[in-house]
């Protein structure tokens, strides 16, 4: 094997020729989602958030297939953790924590870190038939995960109730679109988003700690805990759909910080809702 700084160096050349490759259609498409939600850039700017976009994933996709079967022998190499004691705070209170992120970066790899630290939970999706290897990779590395897709939803709550009640950590990326969602509101556009966090936080009093996670330079990452919010002190029962908003103006910054790190630009556009369909 060779060693890991030459083998990013291949990956960066891998995208670099993937990005020529891709038909003007997808990088088009790319750009225009980056556009429609942050009108401010110019096409140079866009054309860069691209190339990097596509060169993230590709080193995501070798960290998860090829480079996380040795993770554990060199995890001091690969994250810059910072925030980390809010984390710890919050679980001092004894009720669990809501680590919440965006899919931004390689939130395998972030998963994986807490998990080897924590007592971690997730929920995904395994329906994909290309994202399920992927997902049970990790859970054969110890990532223990809940399946949205095919758990039913009362045994979905009862098992995050339960962990959060042990003070385990649940970790929800946020950003999730699914038709049967909630109503929500996305960088000012109607979508449907989940309101998993707001609602285990309000009903069960869990601090949610906002989380993000970033590549900095090939196979380094930095990994950031922020303040945790107690939103069961901000918002009641009636509020989840205001305490859901909350949550998703982090993800908003987060994602225009370093645009290029977000995962969904692919198919930003097939989850705006227009007028007409949110009545």
């Amino acid at each position: 094997m060779l060693p890991r700084p030459m083998m990013f160096g291949l990956c960066r050349a891998a995208a670099a020729l993937l990005y020529l490759m891709a038909g003007k259609t997808v990088k088009s498409r790319i750009c225009a989602n980056m556009q429609d939600v942050m009108p401010d850039k110019n096409k140079r700017q866009l054309k860069a958030y691209c190339k990097n976009y596509i060169s993230n994933v590709v080193m995501s996709l070798y960290e998860i297939m090829i480079d996380s079967s040795s993770l554990d022998t060199h995890p001091q190499n690969v994250f810059s953790v910072h925030g980390e004691r809010h984390l710890e705070a919050a679980l001092k209170l004894g009720r669990g924590v809501i680590v919440y992120t965006p899919h931004v970066g390689n939130f395998f790899y972030y998963y994986w870190y807490l998990a080897q630290k924590y007592r971690c939970l997730t929920v995904a999706t395994g329906s994909s038939p290309e994202l399920r290897p992927l997902y049970l990779k990790f859970q054969e590395m110890g990532c223990e995960g809940l399946d949205y897709d095919s758990t039913p939803p009362i045994e979905l709550l009862r098992k995050l109730r339960k962990h959060l009640a042990g003070n385990g950590i649940v970790f929800i990326l946020g950003d999730f679109y699914r038709p049967a969602f909630p109503r929500s509101t996305f960088f000012g556009r109607m979508t449907r988003m989940p309101e998993g966090a707001a609602m285990l936080s309000i009903e069960y009093g869990a601090p949610v700690v906002p989380f993000s996670g970033r590549r900095l330079n090939g196979e380094h990452h930095k990994l950031v805990f922020e303040q945790p919010l107690r939103l069961y002190e901000l918002y009641d029962r009636s509020q989840r759909e205001r305490a859901s908003r909350h949550l998703s103006l982090f993800m908003e910054k987060v994602i225009c910080r370093h645009p290029e790190q977000w995962f969904y630009w692919f198919n930003m556009d097939e989850r705006w809702e227009s007028s007409s369909e949110t009545g």
